[in-house]
């Protein structure tokens, strides 16, 4: 019940029987990541966070076995480790990943991925795994026999993995794998926001063949949390002529009684085609920040507003 006193109802994750809140912690920053994100998490920093959204009503966190290097999913294994395991009804993701340091994106890797997360999570099945950043080989490479697809149903057949879906970056890319329909969720990143729209044809995609969506980085990297000189947009330095946009909106939502940080936040949350919003945060205050963000009212007038906004229209050049 508590999710939904607090404004978090539980929603299916496209086909895969798992319940989701409609916001997701992202667990990159956790994994001290300074040179994605422009600042640092210390360990207990991290867990102090952790804890905090164990307590909240979101039940849902995602993370990556590249992400700090496997700090990320350490981290969280420590935290899991104090609660005595994943707590009842929480749904977390991982993904496979390419080996860091050579770049081997192989079937074998993917095992070797797995078989790293379950260990550094202190887990003995995952509920979701996305293959992640798919743009660092080829499609052909990905479907061919004991490829990493292949490879990843094995471990699904096993059962160490529950779920297999797809996260990455392009578009166009994106919508290639999930027409194969070996994939039950699709991730995307910094593409479905008040300032980037590019992922409008894979949510309209996967509505219509029942896959689930997952929208990243609704604040742009940060650009649409606080638009000042120093903002990030897709994880790098924001082009001026965004920035300038960034700070429009501000106003525009200023001017309506609404922080643009709420209004970009709703603006991912509110769309009927996307399951779950990953929002990355960094200690507790800003779990109960978000929180907050998400139940501050938006009047209708402010949404017609922002609908007339010109966006970039680009694809975001980002990692995932």
């Amino acid at each position: 019940m508590m999710h939904e006193a607090l404004g978090l109802p539980l929603r299916p994750l496209g086909r895969t029987g798992l319940l989701v809140t409609p916001l997701c912690l992202g667990c990159a920053p956790l994994g001290h990541m300074p040179e994605t994100f422009g600042h640092g998490v210390s360990e207990a920093q991290a867990l102090a966070t952790l804890r905090a959204v164990f307590a909240s009503p979101i039940n849902t966190l995602d993370t990556a076995a590249i992400y700090g290097d496997g700090a990320s999913e350490r981290r969280i294994g420590r935290a899991l480790r104090e609660r005595g395991g994943l707590p009842p009804g929480f749904v977390l993701a991982t993904k496979a990943d390419r080996d860091p340091r050579t770049g081997d994106f192989s079937g074998a890797q993917m095992r070797r991925s797995v078989e790293g997360s379950l260990r550094r999570l202190g887990l003995d099945h995952l509920p979701l795994v996305y293959l992640h950043d798919p743009e660092h080989t080829t499609f052909e490479q990905v479907l061919a026999p004991s490829g990493p697809l292949e490879v990843l149903q094995q471990l699904q057949r096993e059962g160490l993995i529950g779920q297999i879906g797809i996260s990455g970056g392009p578009i166009a890319m994106l919508l290639r794998y999930i027409t194969t329909g070996a994939f039950v969720v699709v991730m995307t990143h910094n593409r479905y926001t008040l300032l980037n729209r590019t992922a409008e044809p894979l949510l309209d995609a996967a509505a219509g063949l029942g896959i689930a969506v997952v929208n990243a980085a609704p604040y742009n990297s940060g650009i649409l949390a606080d638009p000042a000189g120093s903002a990030r947009y897709a994880y790098r330095a924001a082009p001026p002529a965004l920035l300038t946009r960034a700070r429009e909106l501000a106003a525009l939502c200023a001017a309506h009684g609404t922080p643009l940080a709420a209004a970009a936040l709703q603006f991912s949350l509110r769309d009927p085609r996307i399951a779950t919003t990953v929002v990355g945060l960094t200690s507790p205050e800003q779990v109960a920040q978000t929180l907050e963000l998400a139940r501050h009212p938006i009047p209708a007038e402010l949404w017609q507003a922002l609908a007339e906004v010109q966006v970039d229209e680009s694809d975001p050049q980002t990692g995932g």
